[in-house]
């Protein structure tokens, strides 16, 4: 045998010798990378569904301190991740609504530097969202209907609803949250009435 030969039949037994090992080291490697691609995705599903477990844990925290149709006033300190991030310039109430006996609708005649509303349902997910330049001037006055009723208020318009911006949601039953600004002490009476004086009824 010549020493070309002699040299090409030893690596290849090199070859073979080592393949066993070359093969448990892929592998290995593969598990590691399935295990951290399936670490990725179990965080990220976590990271998804905790907004929606705590959202629905603050429906519940508020149908154990307050009726329907009842604005119940929220401390933002203490509130549940669905209210927001706790701001103390911040005044927030929140009411529970139930559309099976008719729209809702959300009034008052305050006055505040800024209000957002945002409407959820049971489950905790956002349907809508608004805020004082979503309808006419920065009054606060909306209506929360389902599409069914949005075509009976069509086609006979309540007098209470001429000036109110109008909010379809596929839900009947659900919460909604209003935050109103109070950028120094100055404003916080006229915010405390903006709520005092907010009203939530079935129409």
């Amino acid at each position: 045998m010549t020493d070309p030969q002699r040299i090409s039949g030893t690596l290849l037994r090199f070859a073979r010798a080592k393949s066993p090992a070359r093969g448990m080291r892929g592998a290995l490697a593969y598990a590691l990378l399935l295990g951290l691609v399936g670490a990725g995705i179990v965080h990220i599903v976590v990271l998804l569904l905790v907004p929606e477990f705590s959202e629905r844990n603050a429906s519940v925290r508020l149908a154990a301190v307050s009726g329907l149709d009842q604005v119940t006033h929220i401390d933002p300190v203490g509130a549940v991740p669905m209210l927001g991030t706790p701001d103390p310039a911040f005044q927030m109430a929140a009411c529970r609504f139930d559309l099976s006996s008719g729209p809702v609708h959300v009034a008052t005649p305050g006055k505040a530097p800024f209000w957002s509303a945002s409407i959820y349902d049971s489950g905790g997910r956002n349907l809508y969202s608004l805020n004082d330049r979503s309808g006419a001037g920065d009054v606060l006055d909306f209506v929360v209907l389902t599409p069914e009723q949005m075509i009976g208020v069509r086609q006979d318009l309540p007098e209470a609803f001429t000036q109110s911006v109008f909010v379809e949601v596929p839900a009947e039953d659900g919460i909604l949250v209003v935050r109103a600004f109070a950028p120094d002490e100055s404003w916080k009476p006229a915010v405390s009435q903006f709520f005092a004086r907010m009203t939530c009824a079935t129409r």
